[in-house]
């Protein structure tokens, strides 16, 4: 399927400018780590930062490195040291975190330092003394960190603003932040075109975070609705680029996010169950695809979908049927029965025996 820029009328397979889509093509952008339960083991060369903030690479970023005021994205994890004490997962939420650097809680100085010395892209492993995280006091509301405790991150830097002011999306107003969200993702689209789909989906993930939930709950009327024009097409966007890279579970989560301001949205409905049929979930996928096409009745891509569908369900009946013939097997033949030669042979003496003994008897008479 072709990639093309929006016009004013497409077909659910069909996006661009605004939103992109691609064949049989986090939120979420290069895989987020698979077991989040402890810190994870990285052998990488040990680099000190600071006297008290150790890092190791996880994953290798691009481009430059944040400056002072610039604002950042990043998703983490952060467990005691000590204890291993998991107590906050920014990826569990799926919400990430902005961190304007040098202006930081003074609680997040050590993760400051260590996002500093990052790229856009890149994960590592932080290592901070409690000097420079919650200190003497500790934390006893949320998160809930003990007193003296030193910490240990897992951290990724999804991307960041370069502003002198080091404006925060708090103190911009609401047509700042929808038009900061709207170059984010023209950006991302740009790089998508260019088959850069890590770069694309972090600049789509930097969009959203502009339009967090407390910020969407605030906004009524033409503001939702510029809003909802920018955040839904990145969710969609990012749904396609998981699509392509066989990523469906998180797919069905993004499309899931649009279907809930907009539970009739064709797109969504489309994208979420072509990533349902390719998690051979064809009943559900079957419901997303009938559902677009009542309110699409004229795309082709979708009836081909269901044409799939139906294709792929004969395919399945047919090796079924095939596996318990092959289980059962067919109903036996009756075996003709064999003469036993031997018995008759047996027979024929003994009827001979009684015919002479008859013959005797009579003679005797």
């Amino acid at each position: 399927m072709e990639e093309v820029v929006e016009q004013q009328t497409q077909s659910a397979d069909q996006d661009g400018e605004n939103e992109i889509m691609t064949e049989g093509t986090s939120f979420v952008h290069g895989e987020p780590p698979q077991d989040g339960s402890a810190p994870p083991k990285v052998d990488s060369e040990v680099e000190v930062l600071h006297e008290k903030v150790k890092k190791q690479i996880i994953k290798e970023g691009h481009g430059q490195k944040p400056s002072k005021y610039s604002t950042c994205f990043v998703h983490y994890r952060a467990w005691t040291e000590s204890t291993q004490h998991k107590f906050e997962d920014t990826w569990h939420e799926q919400q990430p975190v902005e961190l304007v650097l040098g202006k930081e809680k003074k609680e997040l100085t050590g993760l400051a330092i260590g996002v500093s010395s990052m790229k856009s892209g890149e994960r590592a492993l932080l290592q901070v003394d409690s000097e420079l995280g919650y200190g003497k006091e500790g934390s006893f509301s949320f998160p809930n960190v003990p007193p003296m405790a030193d910490i240990i991150y897992e951290i990724e830097l999804i991307g960041f603003d370069e502003t002198k002011e080091g404006k925060a999306r708090s103190d911009m107003t609401v047509e700042e932040r929808i038009g900061a969200a709207d170059r984010r993702k023209m950006d991302g689209n740009a790089l998508f075109k260019e088959e850069k789909l890590e770069e694309a989906m972090q600049q789509y993930e930097m969009a959203i975070a502009y339009m967090g939930d407390d910020f969407m709950f605030q906004l009524y009327g033409k503001y939702q609705d510029m809003a909802l024009a920018v955040k839904s097409p990145c969710h969609l966007n990012m749904a396609a680029c998981l699509i392509k890279l066989k990523r469906y579970e998180e797919a069905i989560a993004q499309c899931t996010m649009v279907l809930a301001e907009d539970a009739n949205n064709v797109k969504a409905l489309f994208r979420r169950g072509k990533a349902r049929a390719e998690l051979g979930q064809t009943d559900a996928a079957r419901e997303d695809f009938l559902k677009a096409r009542k309110y699409a009745p004229q795309d082709k891509a979708i009836p081909r979908e269901l044409h799939l569908l139906a294709e792929h369900d004969k395919a399945v009946y047919q090796k079924q049927k095939e596996l318990y013939k092959g289980l059962f097997g067919p109903r036996p033949e009756p075996k003709p029965k064999q003469t036993n030669w031997l018995i008759l042979f047996w027979q024929w003496l003994l009827s001979l025996y009684g015919r002479l003994s008859k013959r005797e008897m009579q003679k005797a008479d």
